[in-house]
């Protein structure tokens, strides 16, 4: 497989992986504001606070991104996933707010 086949999988792979931890973002978020927390709810959060350990593990990148780096020496942010530009660039800031509010909301929910 050559070298532009390769960084064509990791940004497939890396979508679609991406897509599942936002619908698990929004499940988080959904379960308390609807007051339905339950298993999945937390098994979401430690799913989505075991992605923030990978995340520190790799100095705050990907490692899918890590791996299509060397594929490629684009300096745009979503040069390994097909996502628009903007939304690569602020990918953990909008989805790590969202996910902190969900978390709020769940244990408001569940403590009180």
């Amino acid at each position: 497989m050559n070298a532009a086949n390769r960084l064509l999988l990791i940004k497939w792979v890396h979508t679609l992986i991406w897509l599942f931890f936002v619908v698990v973002i929004f499940y988080i978020l959904y379960s308390g504001i609807f007051n339905d927390v339950n298993i999945y709810t937390w098994v979401g959060i430690g799913l989505i606070v075991g992605e923030g350990i990978v995340l520190l593990v790799f100095k705050m990148f990907c490692p899918l991104t890590v791996m299509a780096r060397k594929y490629s020496d684009s300096t745009k942010d979503n040069f390994d996933i097909f996502l628009p530009n903007w939304l690569a660039k602020y990918n953990k800031l909008i989805f790590t707010t969202l996910y902190v509010f969900g978390l709020i909301i769940v244990l408001i929910r569940t403590l009180f």
